[in-house]
């Protein structure tokens, strides 16, 4: 992730973040947590360092003194106009020094330590050797739901991206289809996201005839046809928060089974959609959509899990899976999309992200998910 979030975050939101931070990792059994560059640093601090480096830069959060962010000389005035800097203290090095010794210094010699899962091994190794009777464990296996639940400001975020991820979809249905390739398309997508405000654009799926069967196809050279059922599945970054939405789309007039497919698909995403609710465990959505389809036939064809989370990455926990067995709390986002795959003829996905309300579910992908034709 790159860029800072928006500055409507202020300091003490950041501050109120890392307290919360600590004390979940207290309740984990974690003397701390140790933050490398990516999307956990932007989000409990609002900094995102200006370039991978291999220089260490490291924020330090334990429950016995303010928070640390290690950071290189030279990148420290960055670091500092942070809008979450207030909240921390700044320990900058300079080349030639430890800046392993000077992170060891602050933790507990024997601690246990939750890391974020995109810190260096070179990073993590060497800071071993300096605490040999440290041990470490995965930031998303001890931590899960540090993320999960957003704020009021982070939910008008996501609605905004939402809303940016609709437009976009809006116009690519004016777009033609036939006779150009799934590239071309896959461009207009990623040129119209940019257009309604995102400053990243992760992915940019289109799934043309059969190879709309394969559920990570993207984009590649097949010319779209007449009579192709499409899967079209973007999104990326608005303001520093996500949006994913997928919408399957024909090439003119559907055959009996190609509509049916899709009404199919509809009706179990809007399934997985109702059973949205607080306490309700995050497996109960999948079983709420994979059951529509099992129960039609299809359920051989639905093979991947029904949702993922969503926040300030595109794809993050919880997840809406079977054995998944945390409760939905209002707040959570996540996205809703069972799909149906016939190998080798086509696919069906429907998408939209939804957060938990206080009495249910709320959408924020409101573009038709009926059968949308296109020339």
């Amino acid at each position: 992730m790159t860029g800072r979030t928006p500055a409507r975050f202020t300091a003490d939101d950041y501050r109120a973040r890392m307290e919360r931070a600590v004390h979940a990792a207290g309740d984990a059994g974690l003397a701390g947590l140790l933050v490398a560059p990516g999307p956990d640093l932007v989000w409990l601090t609002g900094y995102a360092p200006p370039a991978a480096t291999e220089r260490l830069t490291l924020l330090v959060l334990t429950p016995d003194r303010d928070p640390v962010l290690v950071v290189p000389a030279l990148e420290a005035p960055d670091a500092a106009a942070a809008v979450g800097a207030p909240a921390l203290t700044l320990r900058d090095w300079t080349d030639g020094k430890d800046p392993y010794a000077a992170t060891a210094a602050l933790l507990d010699a024997g601690g246990r330590f939750g890391v974020s899962d995109n810190a260096w091994a070179m990073h993590l190794l060497r800071l071993q050797r300096a605490l040999p009777d440290s041990s470490y464990a995965s930031l998303t296996e001890a931590l899960p739901m540090l993320r999960a639940v957003k704020d009021a400001t982070e939910l008008e975020l996501m609605a905004a991206a939402g809303a940016a991820a609709d437009a976009t979809f809006e116009e690519i249905r004016k777009v033609p289809f036939a006779g150009r390739k799934e590239s071309e398309v896959g461009a207009d997508l990623a040129g119209l996201l940019r257009r309604f405000g995102h400053s990243q654009v992760d992915f940019t799926i289109v799934a043309s005839g059969p190879n709309g069967a394969n559920p990570h196809h993207e984009v590649g050279d097949r010319v779209i046809e007449h009579g192709d059922m499409i899967v079209l599945d973007f999104g990326g970054l608005k303001d520093g928060y996500g949006s994913d939405t997928s919408r399957t789309v024909h090439v003119g007039e559907p055959t009996e089974e190609e509509r049916r497919v899709h009404d199919l698909v509809r009706e179990a995403q809007e399934a997985g959609f109702r059973a949205v609710r607080p306490g309700v465990a995050c497996q109960e959505v999948d079983r709420a959509a994979r059951a529509v389809i099992a129960d039609a036939g299809y359920g051989e064809y639905f093979i991947h899990r029904t949702g993922h989370g969503i926040g300030v990455t595109t794809h993050e926990p919880p997840y809406m899976i079977e054995g998944e067995e945390q409760p939905l709390v209002p707040g959570m986002c996540f996205s809703v999309e069972p799909g149906v795959y016939l190998p080798g003829r086509f696919g069906v996905r429907i998408e939209d992200i939804v957060t938990v309300t206080e009495d249910g579910a709320r959408r924020l992908n409101d573009t038709t998910r009926e059968l949308v034709l296109v020339d």
